[in-house]
């Protein structure tokens, strides 16, 4: 009874894990369509991120932590985490590519998880962690970089064109859930 109770917490928190990965990607996508292509790679400062570099940074990392995700180090030989930060100079349609393969590595990845997988034992970098400490790590990264580019977004689009990704100032009352999946 309690085997049964503990599995079924865990699928219930993997596809938690799923859904919340999945929000975080509308999200920005979200933001990124208001934004104008030649805007992509804007940075506020010669320091700052870009959009586009954000893209490129957090598409590398899901492609290196997820591929192979139960069998191999998370961060592949081949991935150039250094040339992500690079001004890419890509076109919109290449940087989306590029964000759609990261996040088809995570979703296979995951969708293939599971309640058994949560307390396996994964490596970042030489650094044990069970499943559930490593999908912890890599929804806090992404949500930081997906709150990047939604920042940065609604700086280049400004106040008065910005379309609200969530519910708008002074909104509050007229706001209804849409439930959950």
């Amino acid at each position: 009874m309690a085997e049964a109770r503990e599995s079924n917490a865990l699928t219930h928190w993997l596809a938690d894990v799923i859904e919340t990965f999945e929000r975080h990607k509308a999200l920005a996508e979200r933001a990124m369509a208001q934004v104008p292509e030649d805007r992509l790679g804007w940075r506020p400062d010669g320091e700052a991120n870009s959009i586009a570099i954000l893209v490129r940074h957090l598409s590398g990392n899901l492609n290196s932590r997820f591929t192979d995700f139960l069998t191999t180090d998370g961060e592949k030989p081949w991935r150039h985490r250094d040339r992500e930060f690079e001004p890419p100079g890509e076109s919109r349609e290449a940087l989306m590519e590029r964000w759609e393969a990261g996040w088809r590595v995570l979703s296979e990845s995951l969708r293939s998880l599971g309640p058994e997988d949560a307390l396996r034992i994964v490596s970042i970098r030489g650094q044990d962690h069970t499943v559930i400490q490593a999908l912890h790590r890599a929804l806090a990264h992404g949500a930081y970089h997906v709150g990047q580019i939604v920042q940065l977004a609604r700086q280049i689009v400004g106040a008065e064109a910005w379309q609200t990704l969530s519910i708008a100032r002074g909104k509050s009352s007229r706001y209804q859930p849409l439930g959950r999946i």
